[in-house]
């Protein structure tokens, strides 16, 4: 996917240059967000960064769509492996936050 505001980097998609994901540009944008306001929510972008991407999306949707749709799933799939905690663990931790708020001065 040779674009000039997206490449691809260790499996992902990421705005071009950054750190920001290109999941989540789009899923602001898809929640009615600006670019305007997208770029104020992350500062390290410049606007034309986010248009870039939006543009991506627009110009590919089916990429775009199945990339976004994989992600989820890694994310689902991430969530059924993890565990809840234990009880002991959780009456620890419980413990541990009274103790520290009852320490306060």
């Amino acid at each position: 996917m040779p674009e000039e505001y997206v490449e691809t980097r260790e499996g992902g998609l990421y705005v071009t240059g950054s750190r920001v994901s290109f999941a989540s540009i789009i899923y602001e944008f898809r929640d009615g967000s600006a670019p305007e306001t997208i770029r104020k929510d992350y500062p390290s972008l410049s606007l034309a960064q986010v248009y870039g991407a939006i543009a991506f999306y627009l110009s590919h949707p089916e990429e775009s769509e199945s990339y976004l749709r994989d992600l989820r799933k890694k994310w689902t799939d991430l969530e059924q492996q993890g565990q809840p905690l234990s009880d002991d663990l959780r009456k620890r931790l419980e413990e541990a936050r009274h103790r520290l708020l009852v320490d306060q001065p």
